[in-house]
């Protein structure tokens, strides 16, 4: 019997080194994208990820944004090494084990298929879907957003839809927009990886993989579900081109230290000790 997994990705930052938003905001000749989003969030309006889709809806700096202009961001993002590679290394991994890879990501649908046209089918890519005016092509409204509980809805679809069980899903993301799904699959004892240093996150997710190379993510899969030993995944590696240089396996703590004589003020009570 063939066993097999669903591995869901991030996009942005996890998949890819920028931005959509920044991309999409220097392609229409706007600087101030970040100071937008801090902004949202500072009043906590949207859910984290989704400032990009609520901007292009409601900020007039982005009104004007069409689908076209989405397209032509997918095509300047700046993707990670060998992203291509690891997605066909997931199709042809090993025998008894099969791997459906999806994105989910809270950026625009088309920015994602445009970024990774020839890599990951069109099918297995779900990011927030607009609707356009016919007359103008402006954003009309949103179908579907996916952040937060949308994306948790869209993996258990995919779930669902693929007859896999919960323990089988693996997931992969960079920031605290993804905690709440990494929560969900821990929850139901499937498998976490973070890709970046992101204080939150590292702390949800069951395994921290830092690198610029989309293959890193396979260094867990291949430890933790094939049970390879680090030999093989050096031979796997080599097989396809590729050199683990530097592989150092650290776990990192984040402690905040202060001089004993100054007074600690404790959250709770407000009282100083």
């Amino acid at each position: 019997m063939v066993k097999q997994y669903l591995l869901a990705s991030d996009f942005d930052q996890t998949l890819s080194f920028n931005d959509s938003g920044v991309v999409l905001s220097e392609l229409i000749g706007f600087s101030g994208f970040h100071d937008k989003v801090k902004g949202l969030s500072a009043i906590n309006l949207v859910q984290q990820g989704a400032e990009l889709s609520y901007l292009i809806l409601h900020d007039p700096d982005f009104r004007h944004v069409r689908r076209e202009h989405l397209v032509e961001t997918g095509k300047r993002i700046r993707l990670k090494h060998d992203v291509a590679l690891f997605a066909r290394s997931l199709e042809n991994l090993t025998d008894g084990y099969k791997f459906h890879f999806n994105v989910i990501s809270a950026s625009p649908q088309e920015i994602i298929q445009s970024a990774l046209e020839g890599i990951v089918p069109p099918d297995r890519i779900f990011g927030t879907r607009f609707r356009y005016k016919e007359g103008t092509g402006e954003v009309d409204s949103i179908i579907r957003a996916t952040a937060g509980w949308g994306k948790i809805t869209i993996l258990e679809e995919i779930r669902a839809a693929l007859g896999i069980t919960h323990d089988n899903i693996i997931y992969m993301g960079d920031g605290s927009s993804d905690l709440p799904v990494m929560m969900h699959v821990n929850q139901h004892d499937g498998r976490t990886i973070a890709v970046s240093e992101a204080q939150f996150i590292t702390r949800v997710a069951q395994r921290t993989v830092l690198s610029d190379n989309a293959m890193s993510v396979l260094v867990p899969v291949l430890e933790d579900v094939l049970k390879w030993d680090s030999a093989k995944i050096r031979r796997f590696f080599a097989a396809n081109g590729l050199i683990l240089r530097e592989w150092d396996k650290t776990r990192t703590d984040m402690l905040t230290i202060q001089d004993s004589t100054e007074p600690f003020i404790a959250a709770s009570t407000g009282v100083a000790h």
